[in-house]
């Protein structure tokens, strides 16, 4: 989403060419979506046998596991294919995923970090099983070095929280400019249906720190609720959920899987949870939940990067104990809930809305300064 609404955004001052990298095909409607948008788009497809390939013989490497995935020779040569037609005058990259195809090229050009990947994986080294240990080790290490190595390639640095930018290890972090994401208040507003649902935890649930945070949620917090509300519902929602989260499903938890809309289940819910105790950066389903007019009980670290005021836009939960209060009192007090949801609104209405924060980036790229 963030690359969508910055494209959107970016369109209404600059021709953009777009090259997107995927390992499957094109969602459906997306390229309807985007085609308005831009001069020209081209979508550069990943072999996975290829993939598999470059991970065996990274094993031996030093380059990041996940820049290797999407790192192909054959379709660096269609990026410069491009980039010699389109003759810019300015190149946005996207993550470190992809600043190989454009990190030695002498134009004027901005890399995307969003967030700090290597303290993810220092988190998820932390709480990962034994034999995950030694691999998370690894990439933690090389990604903790990639990412030092690529600041000095682009002229100009972005990422998505102050939190997040302060750990990117160079010691002219400060140059990385904040770009917050926003909420699309127009499409995520307050919808009127009944609440059959009394809590949402929804993201990408393929996602380490999604499956993370769900399995937190139904093993840890909801028999905490479920002594006192034995009824309560729980929603999980989000794309492609892993082996782990489907096995979460119950007559009291429903794993939806892909929807195509999510905006009707935050509706049916009364109180969207979302206990991150691992990864980094701004959490969009908070943005969104708060954009319709849900209260939000969450983590210290996902209010990290947010900075919410804790007790007036949301609820802090340190442990299940207090994730269970909270959802409790949510549940049991109209007055608490209505006071939070206005207050959040209020919050993210404020402070994340993608046109202040793209107009900015505008500024960034088209600047002489790094």
């Amino acid at each position: 989403m963030r690359a969508f609404h910055q494209i959107r955004e970016l369109s209404k001052y600059h021709d953009i060419y777009l090259c997107a990298l995927s390992d499957i095909p094109m969602p459906k409607g997306a390229e309807e979506a985007i085609r308005p948008l831009v001069k020209d788009f081209h979508v550069l497809y990943l072999n996975r046998l290829f993939i598999l390939l470059r991970l065996l013989k990274n094993i031996f490497g030093k380059k990041p596991f996940q820049v290797a995935y999407f790192y192909s020779s054959k379709i660096h040569k269609k990026v410069n294919e491009s980039i010699k037609q389109a003759k810019p005058h300015h190149l946005y990259c996207q993550l470190i995923r992809t600043a190989e195809y454009i990190r030695h090229h002498e134009i004027d050009k901005t890399i995307d970090y969003q967030d700090v990947f290597s303290k993810g994986l220092l988190r998820r080294k932390e709480i990962a099983p034994w034999y995950l240990k030694p691999v998370l080790n690894v990439e933690y290490r090389r990604v903790k070095e990639y990412e030092a190595e690529v600041f000095n390639d682009f002229n100009k640095k972005t990422i998505i929280t102050y939190p997040d930018r302060d750990l990117i290890c160079h010691n002219e972090n400060e140059q990385i400019h904040v770009i917050p994401n926003g909420v699309d208040t127009v499409f995520f507003h307050p919808m009127e249906m009944e609440k059959d649902y009394d809590i949402i935890f929804s993201g990408n649930m393929g996602y380490p720190p999604n499956i993370n945070g769900a399995e937190y949620l139904v093993q840890n917090i909801m028999p905490l609720v479920w002594k006192e509300k034995p009824g309560a519902k729980l929603i999980i929602a989000g794309s492609t959920p892993s082996p782990r989260v489907k096995s979460l499903a119950s007559d009291r938890v429903w794993v939806t899987g892909w929807v195509d809309d999510i905006r009707p289940l935050y509706a049916r819910s009364k109180v969207f949870v979302a206990p991150m105790q691992i990864g980094t950066g701004l959490q969009n389903k908070v943005l969104e939940a708060m954009a319709m007019h849900l209260p939000v009980v969450t983590s210290p670290l996902a209010n990290f990067a947010l900075r919410a005021d804790p007790g007036k836009d949301l609820l802090i939960g340190n442990n299940p104990s207090e994730y269970a209060q909270h959802i409790l009192s949510l549940l049991n007090n109209q007055g608490l809930c209505k006071e939070l949801t206005i207050r959040g609104f209020n919050f993210i209405n404020k402070q994340f809305q993608w046109e202040s924060s793209c107009k900015r980036l505008v500024k960034i790229i088209t600047s002489q300064m790094k």
